[in-house]
């Protein structure tokens, strides 16, 4: 799959995809025989974990990490897993500060309807 296929497909920039592949955010992909990337459903798997993973704000730091792990095998995968484990506590974490303030802003909404005289 070339690269505007690929960028369509997740909705990234081709210059996303080119930073995420050289900063090892995604493994390196293959080229064909003129140079053009060709990427593979493996290589589009890790586009889009990549892309789920940054959407709820995971850092770059800690997903190429994740990268350079797996690409080490399988004596990482304790190694892996802790990661997203910690990653997905401070996940947690931000989610339920996330719901304290919806909360705090649906009392102000309410507050607002509660005032307007209709």
């Amino acid at each position: 799959m070339l690269i505007s296929e690929v960028s369509k497909k997740f909705e990234l920039s081709q210059d996303t995809l080119r930073y995420y592949e050289r900063i090892g955010l995604i493994p390196r992909v293959n080229r064909n025989k003129s140079g053009i990337r060709d990427y593979t459903e493996e290589d589009c798997r890790w586009v889009e974990h990549i892309k789920c993973m940054r959407g709820v704000g995971l850092p770059v730091e800690t997903l190429t990490e994740y990268v350079q792990l797996y690409q080490q095998g399988d004596e990482t995968i304790d190694a892996r897993k802790q990661l997203l484990i910690k990653q997905r506590e401070e996940l947690s974490k931000r989610m339920k500060e996330m719901e304290s303030v919806l909360g705090r802003m649906d009392d102000k909404i309410a507050r607002y309807d509660q005032t307007i005289v209709k």
